[in-house]
């Protein structure tokens, strides 16, 4: 076959997708989600989860669109956890193992003492469910509840309990705690955090602030010999 030859080969090109034609959502708009996925996707990057009660709007179309979802977000590096029973669903970073990937979601920094308050909640969230109920809590009973380990800290009372409460405050930016309306020091604590700790992380950070604990009291009776 010569050169003249070959220029008279005709060619088919497969034609592109029409953005318009499938419903461009604004100006210059190429991707193919619905409206409605776009949502939810934006509030599981934005976080910190889709909970069915506060977004009753979007967890029907969660649920729809899961295997467009889980897709979406692995294509960042992302895995969605969805926990149908609780109502929340989650993107948080994949297991991608030895793999050098970017790091999306921003991180949390935990005091000794957010950590501590988060591991108290989340038993008072299985509480609550083994009975059926709510998990609410309130703010004084959680200082209460954690002034076992005031003497972790040099502080007095009251210097305690001003930590306690900027907890408490990391905890409802999270939303981890959400507060009850009418009320200025109930919170509800989300079903969230029941899939945020492993038990495996559950025990052996409880283990930690046991011996911790224990240490304290061996401390405290030396004292008294004295």
């Amino acid at each position: 076959m010569n050169l003249h030859e070959e220029a008279d080969l005709a060619v088919t090109v497969p034609a592109l997708p029409d953005a318009t034609a499938k419903g461009a959502l604004f100006d210059g708009d190429t991707g193919v989600l619905p409206l409605e996925v776009r949502r939810v996707l934006c509030q599981l990057l934005a976080g910190p989860s889709i909970d069915a009660g506060r977004h009753a709007a979007l967890w029907p179309v969660l649920l729809r669109y899961e295997a467009t979802l889980h897709s979406q977000l692995c294509e960042l590096f992302l895995e969605l956890v969805i926990d149908r029973e609780a109502g929340v669903a989650f993107a948080r970073q994949a297991d991608t193992s030895e793999l050098d990937t970017p790091v999306l979601l921003r991180s949390l920094p935990l005091t000794f003492i957010d950590t501590v308050l988060l591991l108290h909640l989340r038993q008072q969230l299985l509480e609550g469910e083994a009975h059926g109920r709510r998990a609410v809590v309130e703010e004084g009973a959680l200082v209460d509840a954690l002034s076992v380990y005031e003497r972790n800290f040099s502080t007095d009372r009251a210097g305690f309990a001003k930590r306690v409460a900027a907890a408490i405050a990391k905890m409802r930016e999270s939303h981890v705690l959400e507060r009850l309306r009418g009320s200025e020091d109930r919170y509800e604590v989300s079903p969230t955090l029941k899939l945020l700790f492993s038990a495996e992380d559950v025990q052996a950070l409880t283990q930690v602030y046991r011996e911790l604990r224990g240490a304290d009291v061996v401390l405290q009776e030396a004292a008294d010999e004295q």
